[in-house]
């Protein structure tokens, strides 16, 4: 009997120092940096799966307005045409099936455009410690993005004149977390299109989604 409570105890034991091992994997250290380019693995697909965009998102403009942008002709006329100021603001709608994109882009007045950009064979991981935790008295907390650079692979309505081939998409996923990604860390989008025809961006928010379940 002393034997077997005392292999029990030390089963008990062994499962509590594998979970306390696993949790600290996770965790940031101080003064982390790393980045790092590789294929996409099943954690990075499922979390890639499991966002979802907030339904509005915003052109990226600077001071010189639409002098910096590139491609989008039809929404700078309609931009032009209001008569009131507009704040930049576009319905979204978008998917990610079969490893591509689509974003769906709506203006204020109806016009609408198709994005697809399907996904690269490589991306990059990039996570670093901003130090922004040391007075709070907190543990560290790092700066994660996902950034993803391909091909896109074909554009409608306001974006058709803008893609001719080549043309690039820099997609990036932005969050807050530790060493291991997780879909609820992630809190923004940033998305830039460039070619002969193109040069805009576009970037927005992620809904806050439950973590992934582990098995």
């Amino acid at each position: 009997m002393k034997h077997l409570f005392v292999m029990l105890f030390a089963v008990i034991c062994l499962f509590t120092f594998t979970s306390d091992i696993l949790a600290c994997a996770c965790c940031a250290e101080a003064g982390a940096y790393s980045i790092s380019t590789g294929k996409p693995d099943e954690n990075v697909l499922a979390n890639l799966s499991a966002m979802k965009f907030d339904q509005k998102t915003k052109l990226y403009m600077d001071e010189s307005g639409w002098e910096s942008i590139k491609g989008l002709q039809e929404v700078a006329k309609e931009d032009e045409a209001a008569e009131f100021m507009w704040d930049g603001k576009f319905d979204l709608v978008n998917q990610f099936i079969n490893k591509t994109w689509k974003f769906t882009i709506t203006t204020p007045k109806g016009k609408t455009g198709t994005l697809a950009l399907p996904m690269p064979t490589e991306m990059v991981r990039f996570a670093v410690d901003t130090h922004d935790w040391e007075e709070k008295g907190t543990s560290p907390v790092l700066y994660k993005e996902l950034r993803f650079k391909g091909y896109v692979r074909s554009g409608t309505g306001i974006f058709r004149s803008s893609i001719s081939k080549p043309t690039t998409y820099f997609l990036v996923f932005q969050g807050r977390g530790g060493n291991c990604d997780d879909v609820s860390e992630f809190t923004h989008w940033h998305l830039e299109i460039n070619g002969k025809k193109a040069d805009y961006a576009f970037n927005g928010k992620l809904q806050k989604v439950e973590p992934l379940k582990s098995e």
